[in-house]
């Protein structure tokens, strides 16, 4: 499909955007402020219905930060998830149907990079495995 589509507002003719946010799971107990400490991290993609970048970005951060609240995990530990900000916000250019494009990226790569971009049905996201928290 062409990328024909103007870049000159950042504005979904369609009320409809797409945000990417960020959530870090940590055990309470322990210091969750180590910069170089490694976390469970969970980057979430979510379709945002606002009437302007604004209004979504307000909803996407509202979104974002549902469901942090503590609770014991089967450990019998104080955990939360850490809500750490958007890291996309991108409007969606046409209605949504079976097929539509909602987000689209664009750079120059080696043939070597592309086919490493690639992934096999059992590598895509919707036949992983699920992780234990």
């Amino acid at each position: 499909m062409a990328r024909t589509r103007s870049k000159q507002s950042n504005h979904s003719p369609v009320g409809w955007y797409v945000a990417t946010y960020v959530h870090r799971f940590v055990v309470l107990d322990e210091d969750n402020e180590d910069m170089s400490r490694r976390y469970t991290t969970w980057k979430n993609t979510i379709l945002v219905k606002a009437e302007s970048p604004n209004e979504a970005y307000r909803k996407a951060i509202k979104v974002g930060k549902l469901g942090c609240k503590p609770y014991e995990n089967m450990n019998g530990q104080k955990v939360r998830f850490v809500y750490e900000g958007l890291s996309s916000l991108v409007p969606i250019y046409e209605e949504l149907a079976d097929g539509s494009e909602i987000f689209w990226s664009s750079q120059v790569s080696q043939l070597r990079t592309i086919r490493k971009m690639v992934k096999s049905k059992g590598e895509l996201e919707a036949f992983e495995r699920e992780v234990d928290v």
